[in-house]
Protein backbone atom coordinates (compact mmCIF):
# COMPACT_ATOMS: atom_id res chain seq x y z
CA UNK A 1 0.00 0.00 0.00
CA UNK A 2 1.55 3.43 -0.92
CA UNK A 3 1.99 5.96 1.83
CA UNK A 4 -1.38 8.14 0.32
CA UNK A 5 -3.52 5.06 0.35
CA UNK A 6 -2.06 4.09 3.87
CA UNK A 7 -2.73 7.56 5.16
CA UNK A 8 -6.63 7.32 3.86
CA UNK A 9 -7.32 4.15 4.79
CA UNK A 10 -5.98 5.32 8.60
CA UNK A 11 -8.21 8.47 8.67
CA UNK A 12 -11.20 6.21 7.48
CA UNK A 13 -10.00 3.67 10.57
CA UNK A 14 -10.76 6.73 12.54
CA UNK A 15 -13.42 7.80 11.09
CA UNK A 16 -15.55 4.74 11.65
CA UNK A 17 -14.42 4.83 15.10
CA UNK A 18 -15.43 7.94 16.22
CA UNK A 19 -18.87 7.67 14.54
CA UNK A 20 -18.83 4.27 16.48
CA UNK A 21 -17.81 5.99 19.76
CA UNK A 22 -20.34 8.61 19.46
CA UNK A 23 -23.40 6.08 18.65
CA UNK A 24 -22.40 4.55 21.95
CA UNK A 25 -21.92 7.20 24.30
CA UNK A 26 -24.54 8.90 26.29
CA UNK A 27 -26.28 11.85 24.91
CA UNK A 28 -26.61 13.74 27.97
CA UNK A 29 -25.39 16.76 29.12
CA UNK A 30 -23.84 15.59 32.07
CA UNK A 31 -22.42 12.13 32.19
CA UNK A 32 -25.46 10.34 34.03
CA UNK A 33 -29.00 11.11 35.20
CA UNK A 34 -30.52 10.07 38.84
CA UNK A 35 -33.59 7.79 39.45
CA UNK A 36 -34.87 8.58 42.82
CA UNK A 37 -37.69 6.80 44.65
CA UNK A 38 -40.32 7.86 47.77
CA UNK A 39 -43.19 7.33 49.46
CA UNK A 40 -45.87 8.83 51.25
CA UNK A 41 -45.39 10.14 55.06
CA UNK A 42 -45.96 7.12 57.28
CA UNK A 43 -46.57 4.61 53.91
CA UNK A 44 -43.99 2.64 54.50
CA UNK A 45 -42.02 0.21 51.70
CA UNK A 46 -39.60 -1.62 50.64
CA UNK A 47 -37.98 -1.83 47.32
CA UNK A 48 -36.82 -4.97 46.08
CA UNK A 49 -35.21 -3.71 43.11
CA UNK A 50 -35.43 -0.83 40.81
CA UNK A 51 -34.27 -1.60 37.50
CA UNK A 52 -33.75 0.98 33.65
CA UNK A 53 -33.72 0.19 30.26
CA UNK A 54 -32.17 2.96 27.89
CA UNK A 55 -32.81 4.07 24.72
CA UNK A 56 -30.18 1.71 23.35
CA UNK A 57 -31.92 -1.20 24.78
CA UNK A 58 -29.42 -1.37 27.48
CA UNK A 59 -30.51 -3.07 31.31
CA UNK A 60 -29.65 -1.69 34.58
CA UNK A 61 -30.28 -3.87 37.34
CA UNK A 62 -31.05 -2.84 41.11
CA UNK A 63 -29.65 0.77 40.55
CA UNK A 64 -31.31 0.85 44.37
CA UNK A 65 -32.92 -1.41 46.67
CA UNK A 66 -34.19 -1.22 50.16
CA UNK A 67 -35.62 2.00 52.02
CA UNK A 68 -36.98 4.73 49.88
CA UNK A 69 -36.78 8.32 51.24
CA UNK A 70 -40.05 9.07 53.97
CA UNK A 71 -41.01 10.45 56.88
CA UNK A 72 -42.73 9.21 60.03
CA UNK A 73 -43.49 12.71 61.87
CA UNK A 74 -43.94 12.06 65.75
CA UNK A 75 -47.27 12.36 67.13
CA UNK A 76 -48.53 12.20 63.78
CA UNK A 77 -47.81 15.40 62.37
CA UNK A 78 -47.52 14.12 59.01
CA UNK A 79 -49.80 14.35 56.53
CA UNK A 80 -49.97 11.17 54.06
CA UNK A 81 -52.73 12.30 51.73
CA UNK A 82 -51.85 13.35 48.29
CA UNK A 83 -48.21 14.31 46.75
CA UNK A 84 -46.18 17.14 47.35
CA UNK A 85 -46.33 20.13 45.46
CA UNK A 86 -42.98 20.21 44.45
CA UNK A 87 -41.23 16.74 44.74
CA UNK A 88 -37.41 16.66 45.80
CA UNK A 89 -35.09 13.87 44.44
CA UNK A 90 -35.75 11.38 46.65
CA UNK A 91 -33.28 9.29 47.72
CA UNK A 92 -31.51 9.01 44.08
CA UNK A 93 -28.50 7.33 42.52
CA UNK A 94 -26.63 8.21 39.41
CA UNK A 95 -26.99 6.15 36.83
CA UNK A 96 -23.93 5.66 35.39
CA UNK A 97 -23.11 5.44 31.42
CA UNK A 98 -26.33 5.05 30.40
CA UNK A 99 -28.33 7.19 27.61
CA UNK A 100 -31.55 8.88 27.74
CA UNK A 101 -33.95 6.22 29.83
CA UNK A 102 -36.72 4.54 27.89
CA UNK A 103 -38.53 2.27 30.63
CA UNK A 104 -38.49 2.09 34.10
CA UNK A 105 -38.92 -1.09 36.66
CA UNK A 106 -40.63 -0.94 40.15
CA UNK A 107 -40.90 -3.96 42.63
CA UNK A 108 -41.75 -2.78 46.35
CA UNK A 109 -43.42 -4.27 49.25
CA UNK A 110 -45.77 -2.07 50.09
CA UNK A 111 -45.82 -2.51 54.07
CA UNK A 112 -48.84 -0.86 55.38
CA UNK A 113 -51.00 -3.31 53.56
CA UNK A 114 -48.65 -5.40 53.39
CA UNK A 115 -48.47 -6.24 49.37
CA UNK A 116 -46.02 -6.72 46.86
CA UNK A 117 -46.12 -4.99 43.72
CA UNK A 118 -44.50 -4.39 40.29
CA UNK A 119 -44.36 -1.37 37.65
CA UNK A 120 -43.65 -0.63 34.29
CA UNK A 121 -42.85 3.01 33.55
CA UNK A 122 -42.69 3.92 29.60
CA UNK A 123 -40.92 7.21 29.71
CA UNK A 124 -42.26 9.63 27.10
CA UNK A 125 -40.33 11.37 24.33
CA UNK A 126 -41.31 14.11 25.53
CA UNK A 127 -39.52 14.00 28.66
CA UNK A 128 -36.07 12.74 27.46
CA UNK A 129 -36.35 15.95 25.46
CA UNK A 130 -37.05 17.96 28.46
CA UNK A 131 -33.49 16.19 29.83
CA UNK A 132 -31.38 17.42 27.55
CA UNK A 133 -32.85 21.48 27.19
CA UNK A 134 -30.63 23.44 29.99
CA UNK A 135 -32.72 26.22 31.36
CA UNK A 136 -31.55 29.64 33.31
CA UNK A 137 -32.28 29.68 36.68
CA UNK A 138 -31.69 31.24 40.08
CA UNK A 139 -30.50 28.96 43.16
CA UNK A 140 -32.11 30.36 46.35
CA UNK A 141 -29.47 27.69 48.62
CA UNK A 142 -26.14 29.85 47.06
CA UNK A 143 -27.76 32.78 45.44
CA UNK A 144 -26.52 32.16 42.11
CA UNK A 145 -27.64 31.72 38.34
CA UNK A 146 -26.94 28.57 36.84
CA UNK A 147 -27.88 26.59 33.66
CA UNK A 148 -29.51 23.96 35.17
CA UNK A 149 -30.54 20.33 33.30
CA UNK A 150 -33.71 18.44 34.59
CA UNK A 151 -31.83 14.77 34.87
CA UNK A 152 -33.42 12.87 37.77
CA UNK A 153 -36.63 10.83 37.75
CA UNK A 154 -38.34 10.60 41.19
CA UNK A 155 -40.87 8.17 41.94
CA UNK A 156 -43.34 8.13 44.60
CA UNK A 157 -44.68 4.68 46.03
CA UNK A 158 -48.02 4.85 46.96
CA UNK A 159 -50.40 1.96 48.95
CA UNK A 160 -52.74 0.23 46.37
CA UNK A 161 -49.63 -0.25 44.03
CA UNK A 162 -49.73 3.41 43.02
CA UNK A 163 -46.60 4.98 41.68
CA UNK A 164 -46.09 8.29 39.73
CA UNK A 165 -42.96 10.10 38.34
CA UNK A 166 -41.43 13.67 37.93
CA UNK A 167 -38.36 15.02 35.67
CA UNK A 168 -36.52 16.61 38.26
CA UNK A 169 -33.38 19.11 38.20
CA UNK A 170 -31.36 21.15 40.75
CA UNK A 171 -33.18 23.99 41.66
CA UNK A 172 -36.04 23.98 38.40
CA UNK A 173 -39.37 23.29 39.09
CA UNK A 174 -40.67 19.39 38.44
CA UNK A 175 -42.87 18.33 35.59
CA UNK A 176 -45.29 15.94 36.05
CA UNK A 177 -44.00 12.49 33.45
CA UNK A 178 -47.16 9.92 34.27
CA UNK A 179 -49.20 8.32 36.82
CA UNK A 180 -49.00 3.98 36.53
CA UNK A 181 -51.14 1.65 38.49
CA UNK A 182 -48.92 -1.50 39.34
CA UNK A 183 -49.83 -4.90 39.54
CA UNK A 184 -49.99 -7.55 42.45
CA UNK A 185 -46.97 -10.06 42.29
CA UNK A 186 -48.60 -12.68 43.23
CA UNK A 187 -45.55 -14.96 44.75
CA UNK A 188 -45.40 -12.28 47.05
CA UNK A 189 -42.45 -10.59 48.52
CA UNK A 190 -39.02 -11.22 46.70
CA UNK A 191 -41.00 -13.84 44.72
CA UNK A 192 -42.04 -16.26 46.95
CA UNK A 193 -37.85 -16.76 48.52
CA UNK A 194 -39.34 -14.52 51.43
CA UNK A 195 -42.10 -17.05 52.40
CA UNK A 196 -44.98 -14.50 52.29
CA UNK A 197 -42.93 -12.67 55.61
CA UNK A 198 -43.41 -8.92 55.61
CA UNK A 199 -41.48 -6.97 58.02
CA UNK A 200 -44.12 -5.13 60.32
CA UNK A 201 -43.83 -0.99 59.91
CA UNK A 202 -43.14 1.56 62.46
CA UNK A 203 -45.51 2.36 65.17
CA UNK A 204 -46.18 5.73 64.05
CA UNK A 205 -47.27 4.39 60.33
CA UNK A 206 -48.91 1.47 62.16
CA UNK A 207 -50.91 4.37 63.97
Amino acid sequence: MVPGELRAAICLALLLCLVGCANGAPRLPNDAWWLGLFAPNYMEVWIETADAVDVQDRVFREIMSGIPAIQTPKYLKGNPRGWPERPGAGKSKRVLGADLPRLLYVRWQSLVEPQTYEVYIVIPEVTRQAMLKGKKTFCQADAKWITGYRDGLTVGLAPGGIARVWLVGACLSPIDVARVQGEVVKEGPYLGKARGYYRPPKAPSQA
